[in-house]
């Protein structure tokens, strides 16, 4: 399933905000993080948690460290999870070929099976003014990431088989 245009509601079941569905939010907020450094460092949760709200739109393979990935985030906070996505840049630079380093997520749940349940925070919900996700500054939006980040865990811990 994929966003359902014209009917008001994503497929991940929330209702349209002023820019549309998630994707139009989605797509808004990866474009505003090429002009904003600040901002970028909330992208891996940004890009985890969106796929993971809307999974027909990921690859499944990936999904999986995606959740493992959101719970190191709200587990050991922002830095620590740049610090993994910075090690996993490394190893791609220099040509390791074994996948993957599972070991910084080892520790975490891996995807339940199901589908999820419905998110009590999504993209669609996310204030925009002026052109920008940051009008109120850089901390009240990763606030708001991490909010959905907590939903998208939340709700796949309590998918629905």
């Amino acid at each position: 399933m994929t966003d359902s245009p014209g009917t008001g509601r994503c497929d991940c079941g929330a209702a349209a905000g002023p820019l549309g569905e998630c994707v139009d939010y989605y797509y808004a907020i990866l474009a505003e993080e090429q002009t904003d450094p600040q901002m970028y460092r909330w992208h891996t949760t940004v890009v985890c948690a969106y796929l993971l709200q809307h999974p027909a739109r990921a690859h499944e393979k990936y999904l999986d460290t995606q959740f493992r990935l959101l719970q190191l985030y709200l587990d050991k906070g922002l830095d620590a999870l740049l610090r993994v996505a910075a090690h996993q840049v490394a190893r791609n630079r220099h040509g390791v070929r074994s996948g993957y380093d599972m070991a910084p997520l080892a520790e975490y749940d891996p995807l339940p099976s199901g589908s999820p349940g419905p998110f009590r925070a999504g993209f669609s919900g996310m204030p925009f003014g002026d052109g920008s996700f940051v009008t109120d500054g850089h901390a009240a939006y990763g606030r708001r990431i991490q909010t959905i980040a907590e939903a998208t865990v939340e709700s796949w811990r309590t998918r629905t088989a």
